[in-house]
């Protein structure tokens, strides 16, 4: 069985979509763990931060999670038409504070999961143009949920599947 890593990019409804998967993917045997990025307590990154918190533990825990799983799936809102800052944020840092941080995206398998007030399709394509450049195997299908469509189960098999190949 696969270890899948899931990143919710906000609390509320994304993280417990980002639960709702992990719930799923544990039922069918593999190991999942759910990182909440918005508990991180990650500060934002500047050129004038980078010195001043590089090596921060809370990113290479995130670095080694991602280098140990074996796909992963963000779940984040739409944030202005884009990803959450916390989910950039942590892009950012992870990119400055690894030796070569494309090995943690590169070839790996993603897959994309949305809850927003709007219809999320903005967010799922920055998402899917991020990890994408990142090197990622960003899965074709994604998970959008909103207030007129609530989640089917077949789906997030399927995603959990498309990331574990």
């Amino acid at each position: 069985m696969g270890n899948l890593l899931i990143l919710a990019a906000s609390t509320g409804k994304n993280l417990d979509l980002a639960m709702n998967i992990q719930a799923t993917a544990e039922s069918m045997q593999h190991t999942v763990e759910v990182l909440d990025l918005c508990s991180l307590e990650i500060p934002l990154y500047t050129p004038e931060t980078e010195e001043k918190f590089k090596g921060l533990e809370a990113i290479q825990k995130c670095m080694d999670n991602i280098l140990s799983c074996d796909g992963l799936i963000v779940c984040a809102p739409e944030y202005n038409g884009l990803m959450p800052p916390v989910l950039n944020n942590l892009i950012a840092w992870v990119s400055i504070q690894s030796t070569n941080f494309r090995l943690l995206f590169n070839k790996r398998n993603v897959g994309l999961a949305t809850v927003s007030g709007g219809g999320g399709q903005q967010v799922i394509l920055s998402m899917r143009m991020q990890f994408s450049y990142l090197g990622s195997n960003v899965l074709g299908r994604s998970i959008m949920l909103n207030k007129n469509k609530t989640l089917n189960p077949e789906s997030v098999n399927e995603m959990i599947k498309g990331v574990l190949r």
